[in-house]
């Protein structure tokens, strides 16, 4: 019940910050408060349901340390795509034809600031955490990331192969980087990072949901295991590779720190004679 009564919550406040934003989308500065506000908005009611559903104060939202951990989370999630789509113009798949559009960019810092912390907050927060505390890491982070990926495959241009990428990529690197740390905000800052880059910086799709403007006019083009096609470069193999590998070193990480819950096992009870 507590599951659902914090999904029905954070997915209520995420529901309502998305239809705004969606009808303030051509005036950027408004896309931005809108944008930032849902995600203050979705934080705050994930910690008012978490208090009252689990009589517990949250530890991974928790205002101390949450501007480091997210910005390391931003700089590990920018740095990330931009090594992607470093090697994705080597290979000649990717180009800047001039410059963008600084207030589209100031827009998707909103718009990608309340899809980050919406997403992370029912993925990570709720799902991951609840279900991990049932069945462990591993089993808790394959399901999440396997829903992760599903749910991108209601994008327009939203194709099979995007949404696996998706789910190795992102779903397992993201809870991967939750359980190292045991706090959302660097998985939080991971995420915005990411596609703020995408989009904000080098103007690529993201999972699908089509190009938008942001301060570098870049043009992709190439074979799709490359760019990744009309999903965007996060179906590129170079994403999944980072992923993949970001994924093993905050599993090592969350090892080291004995983060990892074992999976449960039930106990049968024997009967003396």
């Amino acid at each position: 019940m507590r599951l659902l009564k914090q999904l029905v919550a954070v997915a209520a406040v995420a529901l309502a910050g998305s239809l705004a934003v969606g009808a303030v989308q051509d005036a950027p500065l408004l896309t931005l408060v809108l944008g930032l506000a849902t995600a203050a908005l979705a934080v705050f009611v994930y910690a008012r349901v978490v208090r009252w559903s689990e009589r517990r104060e949250p530890a991974e939202v928790a205002g101390k340390g949450a501007a480091p951990a997210f910005g390391r989370g931003l700089l590990i999630g920018v740095a990330m795509f931009g090594a992607v789509i470093l090697n994705i113009a080597f290979l000649g798949g990717y180009r800047i034809d001039g410059f963008g559009s600084w207030t589209g960019a100031a827009g998707l810092v909103g718009f990608m600031a309340a899809a980050a912390v919406t997403e992370e907050l029912l993925f990570r927060g709720i799902l991951f955490r609840i279900i991990e505390e049932r069945t462990g890491t591993w089993l808790a982070l394959a399901l999440t990331a396997v829903l992760f990926g599903l749910s991108h495959l209601f994008n327009p241009h939203a194709n099979l192969w995007g949404a696996i990428a998706i789910a190795i990529e992102a779903g397992g690197m993201l809870a991967a980087a939750y359980a190292a740390t045991r706090t959302l905000w660097l998985p939080m800052g991971l995420h915005f990072g990411w596609n703020f880059a995408a989009a904000g910086i080098f103007s690529t799709e993201v999972s699908g949901s089509g190009a938008a403007q942001g301060l570098l006019n870049g043009v992709t083009s190439g074979p799709t295991l490359v760019t990744g096609g009309a999903f965007g470069p996060e179906a590129s193999a170079y994403a999944v590779a980072f992923g993949l590998l970001l994924t093993v070193v905050f599993l090592w990480l969350a090892r080291r720190r004995g983060n990892l819950v074992p999976m449960r096992r039930r106990t049968t009870a024997t009967l003396a004679p």
